[in-house]
């Protein structure tokens, strides 16, 4: 068990020296595109799925 906290210690400390840390505006812009992107696609499905219900309602009554 200490070889392994040791050795996850030892890990953690070399990726925190290392000069290439954090992510670039670019990576974040990525990210924002893609969450966008399916929150969009969410959107759009519950949208028909919700208007073909008040539809069926709305033509029972």
């Amino acid at each position: 068990m200490l070889k392994l906290v040791v050795s996850t210690r030892n890990r953690m400390k070399a990726l925190l020296a290392s000069k290439d840390r954090g992510v670039t505006a670019a990576e974040y812009a990525l990210i924002v595109a893609v969450v966008i992107a399916a929150i969009s696609g969410l959107v759009l499905a519950f949208a028909n799925a919700i208007g073909a219900n008040f539809t069926e309602v709305t033509g029972k009554l």
